[in-house]
This record gives structure tokens, C-alpha cells and sequence, in this order.
């Protein structure tokens, strides 16, 4: 399989882990569970950081800027 392929299934994978993160927050925020949404806050904010990872990654072995 293609590495840039490899790269946007992860990268989509982020995104539907980010999607359901967020949705998880809502759902405890409303249930007044704030230490879940703490944790699942914390894990959101650290997914960003690894999607800009790949993303360089990827744009760095395809040569581009």
C-alpha cells in the first residue's frame, strides 16, 4: 500500500477518534460527569498534536513544503 494512503487512514482515524471524543464530552458534560470530561478533553487535545505529526510526516516524504 501507497505510504501517502497509509498516512490518510490514520489521519482519518484521528478524526473519527476526535469526533467521537468530542461527542463523549458532550454526553458526560450533560451528566455533570466532569472528571470524565476532563479525561476525554485531555485526550482530544492530544490527538491534534499527533495528526499535525503525520501530516508533516507525510508532506515532508512526498516532498513537498
Amino acid at each position: 500500500m501507497n505510504p501517502r494512503y497509509v498516512s490518510v487512514a490514520i489521519l482519518c482515524g484521528v478524526l473519527l477518534l476526535n469526533i467521537i471524543f468530542t461527542q463523549y464530552v458532550v454526553h458526560q458534560y450533560y451528566h455533570e460527569n466532569y472528571v470524565n470530561v476532563l479525561i476525554f478533553c485531555g485526550l482530544n487535545l492530544i490527538l491534534f498534536p499527533i495528526a499535525f505529526l503525520i501530516y508533516k510526516r507525510d508532506r515532508k516524504s512526498e516532498g513537498g513544503n
